[in-house]
């Protein structure tokens, strides 16, 4: 291994719990098909003070609310990860509801449409008929319309990103912010971070990344709005938090588009974390440096939103 593709070194705790996990060396339809028939259980709720509502329609939704609270509640639109191709309305929910807990924010996770079935601007679509429901009904839901988080993990905090540019594109509904957790930002995938992490098994390596990029794209032009990376112009956006870590694909491009944010004027604020991989926190929450993360976004959130921690 040369000095161009050598690897960041993990986080010794977190290279430990990743040693008890089975990687997968290269993703193929085959594997989809089989992670597919494996579904995220419904989130337990039990012991927690929330309520929650399914919402069917052209985009089904998933509501949950604390009980009682306030007529004018933030809002968190939450956008699984899965690259796109996996994944439903209840993975990694915990990482939402943490914010119900702490803010009292009423959480709506959306089932958009997936890969290789849909391609192109339709899961960012399916993301935006969400965010047009959840203004909609703000009063229903008893939040401010004026506090409106989006936010995802992955293949979510890309789709937030686009959704950002979408809804500044369109003239609304307004976001308050975007909260991008290792977001998935660049179809190219020719970053050095990507070509450190060619090769071998792995949380999410450039193989399987370009295997989740290829059945997006289709036979589709790239729209900035699936591949927020290539967006010319990034002004007027939300107030971003984004963050990665230093052993993971996205590192570079999530890192280039908090500088590019930048550039255009606009506020990001930005963690790369050492020694971490693609997903850490959600996969090992308890781990010391996920624990590290998690508030490092709480304590964002709560200033964006004006509540205490």
């Amino acid at each position: 291994m040369n000095a161009s593709t050598a690897r960041p070194g993990l986080d010794p705790e977190l290279r430990e719990l990743l040693s008890h996990l089975p990687l997968v060396p290269e993703l193929t339809p085959e594997l989809l098909a089989q992670f597919r028939l494996v579904p995220s259980p419904p989130p337990d709720l039990d012991g927690r003070a929330v309520e929650r509502r399914e919402v069917s329609g052209t985009v089904p939704l998933s509501v949950f609310s604390p009980p009682g609270h306030p007529a004018a509640a933030p809002a968190v639109l939450w956008l699984h990860g899965g690259g796109m191709i996996m994944g439903d309305r209840y993975s990694q929910l915990d990482i939402p509801l943490e914010w119900l807990d702490l803010f009292g924010a009423v959480v709506i996770s959306v089932e958009y449409r997936l890969a290789p079935e849909a391609t192109g601007t339709t899961l960012v679509e399916d993301c935006y008929r969400g965010l047009l429901w959840v203004a909609e009904h703000a009063g229903e839901l008893g939040i401010d319309p004026q506090r409106i988080v989006v936010a995802g993990t992955s293949a979510g905090g890309g789709l937030a990103a686009g959704l950002a540019l979408l809804a500044r594109d369109r003239g609304g509904p307004r976001i308050a912010a975007q909260m991008l957790i290792c977001p998935m930002l660049d179809h190219r995938n020719d970053t050095p971070s990507g070509r450190q992490h060619s090769g071998g098994p792995g949380v999410w390596t450039r193989e399987t990344n370009a295997f989740a990029w290829r059945s997006v794209i289709g036979s589709e032009e790239v729209s900035a709005y699936v591949s927020p990376a290539i967006a010319e112009d990034l002004s007027g956006l939300p107030t971003a938090f984004i963050d990665a870590g230093t052993a993971e694909v996205f590192r570079d491009e999530d890192v280039a588009y908090a500088t590019r944010i930048w550039e255009a004027g606009g506020q990001a604020e930005l963690h790369v974390w050492a020694g971490g991989y693609h997903g850490f926190d959600a996969l090992f929450p308890k781990a010391c440096l996920s624990i590290a993360a998690r508030r490092a976004r709480n304590d964002w959130l709560a200033r964006i939103l004006q509540v205490s921690p």
